[in-house]
């Protein structure tokens, strides 16, 4: 009988690839209510991104603390978030260790982003890099499997207020 039940066909349109550009566009309207609105009540927000992608800006230090994923936390001190549509890119200024930084994320970079206040999370499959060797590829496969991210509490880094451009 099993043979007389018929398997879905193949798509042969990218449904996967559309249902997730529709879904990061959550994340842009999210990002860009929050840079001109602020956050209200309890939401933050949690960007898990690869550090490993082109493009993606962060201090020295902590991409070496972080050479392929990194999670940061946008609640109570973070400034100039933004979201460029040229680009395609959120940049947003933290404090690291009492330093400002200016981090560049690349929306293509991003493999997860959550409200837990509400608990809204949505998963993402990084961009492959095109200009990326081919090389690289095994080298992610022979490594110890994936753990979970890191979450990156910035509390004890940040300053009262932030530093003056």
């Amino acid at each position: 009988m099993e043979d007389d039940q018929q398997q879905q066909p193949e798509s042969l349109l990218p449904y996967a690839t559309w249902i997730e550009d529709a879904l990061r566009q959550v994340v842009v309207r999210a990002i860009t209510h929050v840079g001109v609105e602020g956050l209200p009540g309890g939401h933050h927000f949690y960007l898990t991104f690869r550090t490993d992608h082109p493009g993606v800006v962060i201090p020295p230090h902590l991409r070496a603390q972080y050479p392929r994923e990194m999670t940061i936390v946008l609640q109570h001190r973070f400034w100039d978030l933004k979201y460029t549509p040229e680009t395609r890119v959120i940049s947003v200024g933290l404090s690291f260790g009492g330093v400002g930084s200016t981090l560049v994320i690349p929306m293509d970079s991003l493999t997860a982003f959550a409200d837990p206040f509400v608990g809204h999370v949505l998963r993402f499959t990084a961009a492959r890099p095109e200009d990326k060797p081919a090389e690289t590829v095994p080298e992610a496969v022979e490594e110890k499997p994936a753990e979970a991210p890191q979450v990156v509490s910035l509390d004890a880094f940040r300053r009262r207020t932030p530093p003056k451009h």
